[in-house]
């Protein structure tokens, strides 16, 4: 840690991860848990809940992938409170920090999309800014109960995925995940948009066909 330190904030914040990965990995599902929470609220660790499932769940049977996986989802939606709490208590203060075409723009997007707007956000790896999403889930003050689930739903399907293909495919899925997340990240958006567009579609002909 002194070594990272020596060189650079930016050397420092990387032993820190480093220290984080080598927690989690000692402990298992509690340290997935709190590396989960911390991820998910105030530090940001960029890919690593996907990386530490996978690790942790090469070679393992699926019993084992599915707890590790879900004390990751439990933390992952614990941090997301806490930041989503933070945007409720200080939306205000937030809220003046936007200009009202944004503001209005955002409103207007939650109010259309509903808790897809969370949803979304949640299952896609980074670069997706996820955190910003919470914290405006909570300005809009969003009721508690749509926003946690709306995470779980979203960071289930992420995770829990990512565990299967560990049981599946071993090393191979790890070393993918690896070197092409962000391809997976655009795949799994280009999934969503085609989901979501066809779900529009068949409610769109079904009020169409109701009025005929």
């Amino acid at each position: 840690m002194i070594l990272a330190f020596q060189d650079g904030i930016f050397g420092f914040i990387k032993g820190i991860v480093s220290f984080l990965y080598q927690f989690a990995l000692t402990l298992g599902g509690p340290g997935l848990f709190f590396i989960a929470i911390a991820d998910s609220s105030f530090l940001s660790i960029p890919e690593g809940n996907d990386i530490l499932i996978v690790i942790l769940s090469t070679g393992q049977a699926w019993e084992t992938m599915f707890y590790y996986a879900t004390m990751t989802i439990l933390g992952s939606v614990t941090g997301c409170i806490l930041l989503f709490t933070v945007g409720r208590r200080g939306g205000r203060f937030i809220s003046k920090r936007l200009s009202d075409k944004r503001r209005g723009e955002l409103q207007q997007a939650y109010d259309r999309w509903g808790v897809w707007s969370i949803i979304v956000p949640s299952i896609l790896p980074p670069p997706t800014p996820f955190k910003i999403f919470v914290l405006w889930a909570g300005m809009f003050r969003v009721p508690y109960q749509r926003f946690i689930l709306a995470v779980l739903v979203g960071r289930s399907v992420r995770y829990y995925m990512w565990g299967a293909l560990a049981v599946l495919y071993g090393e191979t899925a790890r070393h993918f995940l690896e070197h092409n997340l962000k391809f997976v990240g655009i795949i799994l958006f280009a999934i969503l948009v085609a989901v979501i567009l066809t779900l529009i579609l068949i409610r769109v002909r079904t009020k169409q066909e109701k009025l005929i």
